[in-house]
């Protein structure tokens, strides 16, 4: 937000380590009660700077690399950069972030909060570019691969191997991922680096009347669904088909250190929607943070913030706000020192996904202003007036659906989110920004994106659906998805928002061949396979159910022990054949199957693929990853390949005329 108060943050955050146990945890845990005694004191006399509103935001990206793939070279564009007011790292080796400075609501800060974004992020792309990369602004990366998530993909830097070694000794197993949109999900992982699947788009606002700052996180609370639901830039994980906004379900579950148990005890997971309105000040929410969360990281930087009070000093309630830090709700409430030295309280609205431009994203962030502001000025008591629980409702249906969301507004009234958001809610905030002094022609600009957008349907995550709807059964998994990244990036670069982009195109990624890479670009990942013990003719039926020439065979733990291969099968009935007398065929799948197997993993280069396969003579390989089968590859998904490249060498080859001509007799 503010340069002195959200960079400040920003340096705290990623530089503090330290495990906390023993001395050192009370010592910590003593600074931050001091803390609240200070905040408590701050609220009580007044201190907090009154009648500004402020905007300010912050945009996460990845860097691809040539091939659309994941570029870990984040340090090294930071280097490049060398502004760390402005630049700085995530969790992950291909994530970067930038930071706005902050900007009065009122005249035409949205514009300058766009033209700096443009500015920053048109500087990303020279720097990275002379690497050898480039940034995109999408809320999960569909190129993304889970062998990119290894914990060697971590920044190195020690608050986020801290949180990461202390969060996995609090879980004490692995992370579980589940999600099911069309398609489903179902993984585990090792490490927190889920989380760097994501990528936001953050938006600050600093609340003009500290002493009512509950009230207003309440109306946040509120318009989080109707929010996110025009905002949705999220749908594919992994190839998968989700949630409209699937980093919603993602950072949830990826940070979630609460081991499963059999008693009823409610815990609340560290990434959450909330518990119950707020009701009172500020104050009430940052206590239930230290109620009910363990702190991971501390500081040796101790301050005594009352002390600084008795002073006549502004305290910069250090150890609060690095606790604060390492709760992730969807509105975290903040506190910061602005320019002018008066301490100040905001909200950051964290559910919005990064892109699918930045036209769009300030956009969205209008819309959300708008409601902040013009229903905060006109809901008095929104608790009679809801139950929590239907604002928590609200929120996830929104991130399943989008647009098509289901939702409950006040007084028990049913809704559709689309209708809703361009009939009601649309005016309501265009009501706000007038309200709050908006630039009347900005607004209009902002606000008319938004409802374009909602009128077509055509938010991001419509976009990537229908783009890979398109290209369905053209190309390799890989390729489709390259092409979606590559287009989006293109798109970017226009300028245009989403409603009026183009498909992704197939070609659009072609002329980079990155599905020629690895494994996983091309290998299939819908296996069926059979158990030792299962009958021979069992596997011939399927293979001819299935039209298939391999079957992988696992035991009873789900451990890979064998492949069996149509000929094997065909070889197994010619003996049968030739027996003097036929009986019953008990033969089982164990007596026929091939035990010395050749694998690879899904990272493995695709030549190295093909030259197996030449070396020993076969047709298929189990793709296997951590001892347990994940796809398999067969010679016919490398056809393209060399289809491709003939083409690239002969011409394009013209496909097969419905009726061939027949040979002539000699």
């Amino acid at each position: 937000m503010e340069n002195d108060a959200r960079d400040q943050d920003t340096r705290e955050h990623k530089s503090i380590s330290g495990d906390l146990t023993g001395d050192k945890r009370r010592r910590y845990m003593r600074a931050v009660l001091r803390d609240l005694r200070a905040l408590e004191r701050m609220l009580k006399e007044g201190t907090f700077e009154r009648g500004v509103s402020r905007i300010g935001a912050e945009q996460e990206m990845f860097l691809v690399d040539a091939g659309y793939s994941c570029a870990p070279m984040a340090l090294e564009t930071l280097i490049r950069l060398d502004d760390p007011a402005h630049f700085t790292t995530e969790l992950g080796r291909f994530n970067l972030e930038l930071n706005a400075d902050h900007q009065p609501l009122a005249g035409k800060g949205l514009a300058q909060l766009e033209g700096q974004l443009s500015e920053l992020y048109a500087l990303v792309q020279k720097k990275a570019g002379e690497i050898g990369v480039q940034p995109v602004m999408v809320g999960i990366l569909p190129t993304i691969e889970k062998s990119d998530l290894g914990v060697d993909n971590i920044v190195p830097n020690p608050r986020y191997l801290t949180i990461n070694r202390v969060m996995n000794a609090a879980r004490g197993e692995a992370y579980d991922l589940s999600i099911k949109g069309i398609d489903e999900l179902m993984l585990k992982h090792d490490s927190i680096m889920f989380e760097a699947c994501n990528a936001s788009f953050q938006v600050h606002l600093q609340v003009a009347e500290p002493e009512r700052f509950g009230h207003f996180y309440d109306i946040a609370q509120l318009v989080l669904a109707p929010t996110l639901a025009v905002a949705t830039n999220s749908p594919t994980l992994f190839g998968k088909r989700l949630w409209a906004e699937t980093r919603i379900a993602l950072f949830e579950q990826s940070c979630d250190i609460r081991a499963p148990s059999s008693h009823l005890r409610e815990r609340t997971a560290r990434v959450n929607f909330g518990k119950s309105w707020v009701r009172g000040s500020v104050l009430d929410i940052f206590k239930e943070n230290v109620m009910r969360f363990r702190p991971l990281v501390g500081t040796d930087d101790e301050e005594d913030s009352l002390a600084q009070l008795d002073a006549g000093k502004i305290p910069d309630l250090r150890a609060l706000r690095l606790h604060n830090g390492t709760i992730y709700r969807w509105n975290r409430a903040c506190y910061g020192i602005s320019e002018n030295g008066k301490p100040h309280l905001r909200i950051e609205l964290r559910c919005l996904p990064a892109g699918p431009s930045i036209l769009d994203e300030v956009a969205n962030a209008a819309f959300w202003l708008g409601l902040m502001t013009e229903l905060g000025a006109t809901i008095e008591d929104l608790p009679s007036r809801m139950e929590f629980d239907l604002a928590q409702a609200n929120f996830y249906a929104a991130a399943r659906d989008g647009l098509s969301a289901r939702l409950t507004w006040l007084d028990g009234e049913d809704v559709i989110a689309q209708p809703f958001v361009a009939d009601r809610l649309l005016p309501l905030a265009e009501a706000g920004l007038a309200r709050a002094g908006v630039d009347p022609e900005d607004a209009k600009k902002y606000l008319g994106v938004v409802d374009r957008r909602v009128r077509s349907l055509k938010t991001g995550s419509r976009w990537m659906l229908q783009s890979l709807a398109g290209m369905q059964s053209k190309g390799s998994q890989g390729e489709r998805l390259s092409a979606l990244v590559s287009a989006t990036i293109e798109r970017q670069k226009s300028g245009k928002p989403v409603a009026e982009w183009e498909r992704a195109r197939l070609d659009e990624a072609t002329p980079k061949r990155n599905g020629y890479n690895k494994v996983s670009h091309y290998m299939s990942t819908d296996v069926i396979t059979v158990q030792p013990e299962d009958s021979v003719e069992m596997v011939s039926d399927l293979m001819s159910w299935e039209r298939i020439r391999y079957l992988p065979v696992e035991d009873a733990a789900g451990t890979l022990v064998g492949l069996v291969s149509l000929r094997a099968v065909l070889r197994h009935m010619a003996e049968q054949a030739k027996l003097p007398v036929r009986g019953e065929d008990t033969a089982a799948v164990g007596d026929i199957m091939r035990k010395d197997l050749v694998t690879v993993s899904p990272e493995s280069q695709t030549l190295e693929a093909i030259s197996l396969m030449r070396r020993h003579r076969i047709g298929c390989l189990p793709v296997v990853h951590d001892g347990h089968l994940v796809g398999v590859v067969t010679e016919e998904d490398f056809m393209e390949i060399a289809a491709a490249l003939l083409e690239s060498q002969v011409g394009q080859v013209e496909p097969p005329s419905t009726h061939p001509r027949r040979r002539s007799r000699p």
